[in-house]
């Protein structure tokens, strides 16, 4: 543990040192601080190796252990508060890690969409919260079948036979942005490949466009009103759910090493961007590093 606390550090300063253009840059007298922002990003990362996915339990587990690593250490106010700026340097590293996930891409292949909810509040609580209104809306998860209060976290990955899928694309929307619409908004291009989702992305509009570009987009066949689906159509939709099978356990990996569904501790904007970005930049560094 001591030798992986210390490669963890001594990789973001590298990284941040040779990516300052895009990392959090201090323009206060202040420029300088004894407690850096490379030892703030370093215990946020080393806390969720740890299994601790919240900030005060990070904190204490530093407090408790690892107190003669950071010397100068701040109380647990100022450390929230310095952990909350640093958003831009978490996109950062990710961007890095995440260029190097692509790397084993295959310049062809299936690639699979879903969406996940990032939920501040859930259920009777959905419609009172308060939190992050500037950004986190009421949503609602079929999976689930439950309205949540918060964000949704949209992911395209490259299915990989044995393997979770990698990631290509991820990006985050405002929890009651569906699937449909926030796909479109991206302008996806996968020329000469194919696109496997559920019902939600059964459109035909969005089937020509991307057909226009080569891409083949595969989803479940919806029920007539009044009418039942045929053998075919059956075994077509056993066959659509099986192939995007990938994409849910990668949700469901991303969930058991970070914990990003659950944003129920959050008290602002800036603290939901973190909580995504920065479990987000965990989960392309163990990709990277824990293959």
């Amino acid at each position: 543990m001591e030798n992986q606390l210390i490669q963890l550090y001594l990789l973001i300063c590298q990284l941040y040192d040779t990516q300052a253009v895009t990392c959090f840059q201090r323009l206060s007298n202040n420029s300088k601080p004894k407690f850096t922002d490379q030892e703030v990003m370093t215990i946020y990362l080393f806390g969720h190796l740890q299994g601790r996915f919240e900030k005060k339990a990070i904190y204490d587990l530093i407090v408790q252990y690892w107190r003669p690593f950071f010397p100068h250490l701040p109380a647990y106010q100022t450390f929230c508060t310095r952990l909350n700026l640093l958003t831009p340097s978490f996109q950062t590293l990710g961007g890095i890690w995440q260029a190097q996930v692509n790397q084993a891409r295959l310049p062809e292949g299936d690639h699979l969409i879903d969406s996940l909810p990032v939920m501040l509040a859930k259920g009777g609580h959905a419609y009172t919260a308060r939190v992050a209104r500037d950004f986190a809306e009421v949503g609602y998860c079929p999976s689930k079948k439950l309205y949540f209060h918060g964000a949704r976290l949209h992911a395209i990955g490259q299915r990989r036979s044995g393997n979770l899928p990698l990631p290509t694309q991820i990006w985050l929307r405002e929890g009651s942005c569906h699937d449909l619409p926030s796909l479109k908004d991206q302008e996806l291009r996968l020329p000469e490949s194919t696109l496997i989702g559920d019902k939600a992305y059964c459109d035909a509009p969005l089937h020509k466009s991307l057909a226009e570009q080569g891409t083949t987009l595969y989803t479940p066949i919806k029920k007539p009103k009044g009418q039942e689906l045929t053998k075919t159509e059956k075994y077509h939709n056993r066959l659509v759910s099986r192939l995007r099978q990938p994409i849910e356990s990668f949700f469901n990996w991303l969930i058991d090493k970070t914990d990003i569904q659950n944003a129920s501790t959050v008290r602002s904007t800036e603290g939901l961007m973190l909580h995504c970005f920065g479990k987000l930049t965990l989960a392309f560094y163990l990709l990277v590093f824990n293959p």
